[in-house]
């Protein structure tokens, strides 16, 4: 068994590797996978010290799995050639998501769609993913009419650049800007380029990203995304309607059965979920569960989860998980 790990120099690249290990992911061969630029650099995995390749040796390897998050540009040019000699590739970027030839993946939710014969994976958006977490258990009791979500998202999820910027800002240092205003002790209600019709591009994709792994496009989706300066994750502010009526004490029941999901929802205690509290984790949080008192059938929810894990890494590493026992199963 063989494991390449594409872009392991960079911020999701290394929590990869941190959840390979603490899921003790089982593989023979391990294969750190970078630009030319970073080709030749050490990292040390389990003790091991190993050497960061090209991905040209990487393809010649043909590992039997390659979970990528290199860019989008990356993807589009090199998964292909590790689909061709059997890799079969879990992506991070935005390539392949919409593809209507490849699956788009939350394991809880959708894994049962994956067949031998996928050899190109989707991972989706990380704000996409916890969402979606959060609202699979209640979708299957109630139905899901319509979802009005606004993110409060980390630094994290647009790289080393972003954090630098906010440390730098944070410490009175200059520095380069990933972003076109300051981020520090600020909001920036733009997350991605925007679109002809107003939207960011990152609000696009949790709406048809939502749509594809529900397998539903009946689902009414409306996003706000915002960067704010926070590290240790994604927080949502999530106003969904159901079709069904329901009881809070249920959506509570449901919710605390639900593997990967942990309820924080004791206001008399100041109780409720926290980027700081969700970082480092792989569950996705869920407190502030009221009724919406303005229409029928309908709650409002926070939801919050560490981004570069369950909204990267862990969802993907969980996919080689589910793959790896298919095929001991065969």
């Amino acid at each position: 068994m063989k494991i390449a790990v594409v872009g392991a120099t960079g911020l999701v690249g290394g929590e990869i590797l941190e959840v390979l290990d603490e899921r003790n992911v089982q593989f023979d061969e391990l294969y750190l996978v970078a630009s030319a630029r970073s080709a030749g650099i050490k990292k040390t995995f389990k003790g091991k010290e190993y050497t960061v390749i090209t991905m040209e040796e990487a393809l010649a390897l043909a590992p039997d799995f390659a979970i990528f998050s290199a860019g989008g540009s990356t993807s589009l040019e090199w998964a292909p050639k590790f689909a061709a000699v059997g890799t079969v590739v879990v992506d991070n970027s935005s390539a392949w998501r919409m593809s209507p030839e490849h699956k788009l993946i939350v394991p809880e939710i959708n894994a049962d769609q994956l067949t031998a014969d996928d050899k190109i994976i989707a991972n989706p958006n990380c704000s996409t993913i916890q969402m979606v977490v959060a609202l699979e258990p209640l979708r299957q009791q109630y139905g899901i009419k319509r979802i009005v979500v606004s993110t409060y998202q980390s630094v994290t999820g647009s790289g080393k650049a972003a954090v630098d910027q906010l440390m730098n800002e944070r410490s009175g240092e200059g520095g380069d800007m990933c972003y076109p205003h300051k981020i520090d002790m600020n909001a920036l209600p733009h997350i991605d380029v925007f679109q002809d019709n107003g939207y960011t591009k990152e609000e696009m994709k949790m709406i048809n990203e939502t749509k594809k792994i529900f397998s539903d496009d009946s689902i009414a989706i409306t996003t706000t995304t915002v960067r704010i300066p926070t590290i240790g994750g994604h927080s949502e502010a999530i106003n969904v309607e159901f079709k069904k009526d329901f009881e809070l004490n249920s959506v509570r029941q449901i919710l605390s059965d639900t593997e990967g999901i942990i309820i924080q929802d004791d206001p008399s205690q100041n109780l409720y979920p926290m980027p700081l509290t969700a970082h480092k984790k792989d569950e996705v949080f869920v407190g502030r569960l009221r009724r919406d008192e303005s229409q029928a059938n309908t709650l409002n929810m926070w939801v919050v989860a560490d981004n570069l894990r369950k909204g990267a890494a862990t969802n993907a590493v969980q996919i080689v998980e589910y793959l790896q026992k298919q095929m001991q199963t065969v």
